[in-house]
């Protein structure tokens, strides 16, 4: 198992992370009602690093659904609900690139106030926290299949953490990595874009899964479970791509400890 090492914070206005220093969970919606062994998960990954763990009973959402689709006023009554529950956690993880960019970028677009975007800026996305913080290059984990990557767009645009997901994926044992042709493209699943415009998401959400096809592995990794749902679906509707699993990283990153 690979141990933590001093690490240099990614944003100049972060202090280094001190050994001991506790982190509050800030585990999705859909996650939490649907996908439960990905917030296990993630909790085992920070566990073997050490870190304290904190869950905030009272949290709920982050706002992302309701200030995507316009409703701003609604929206910020959930991010300020967001950052009352937050506010007293300096570290904040988050297994959602795209709940993570919501909190650290779009807060201040919905309330410029000062708290809200500092407490916004707190909040990391896991594979980040565990690599540019914690030092993490290696969890231990042994994962035999043929592999591919898709890294959402609010995780590679807006955050930026592309190299991160990508070296912990690679890194584990016995894993096969399958490159995905046209990586970048969106998957097409957008949150509300996927109920607004359901013709055009399909239609992107197909040629993704053409690409993971044509990759020829029989997993499909991202660190959003919000662009797998739409993927996986699509999946499981075709006889060619049945066979493919959707999984979030820090499933795979967890795979074969004993």
């Amino acid at each position: 198992m690979s141990q933590p090492t001093a690490s240099v914070a990614p944003r100049q206005d972060d202090p280094p992370y001190q050994p001991g220093d506790p982190v509050a969970l800030f585990i999705p919606c859909y996650i939490d009602q649907f996908y439960p062994k990905i917030a296990q998960a993630t909790a085992d990954l920070l566990k073997r690093y050490n870190v304290s763990i904190v869950y905030p009973a009272e949290q709920t959402c982050c706002g992302q659904p309701a200030f995507n689709s316009g409703y701003w006023d609604e929206a910020r009554r959930v991010i300020r609900h967001f950052c009352d529950v937050f506010e007293p956690h300096r570290w904040i993880v988050c297994p959602s690139g795209s709940c993570t960019a919501m909190c650290r970028v779009f807060f201040g677009h919905a309330d410029p106030d000062p708290r809200i975007v500092g407490i916004g800026r707190r909040v990391f996305e896991l594979t980040e926290f565990l690599h540019d913080i914690l030092g993490v290059t290696d969890t231990g984990a042994t994962f035999p299949h043929k592999v591919t990557m898709h890294i959402g767009c609010h995780c590679r645009r807006e955050l930026g953490v592309v190299e991160q997901p990508m070296r912990l994926l690679k890194s584990v044992q016995k894993l096969t990595y399958c490159e995905l042709p046209d990586m970048p493209d969106c998957c097409g699943f957008g949150g509300t874009f996927s109920v607004k415009m359901p013709g055009t998401s399909l239609s992107m959400g197909n040629t993704k899964v053409q690409n993971i096809l044509r990759s020829g592995a029989d997993v499909v990794v991202s660190n959003d479970i919000s662009c797998l749902m739409h993927v996986g679906g699509i999946m499981q509707r075709k006889p060619e791509a049945k066979h493919i699993r959707a999984m979030h990283i820090a499933e795979v990153l967890v795979a074969g400890w004993n």
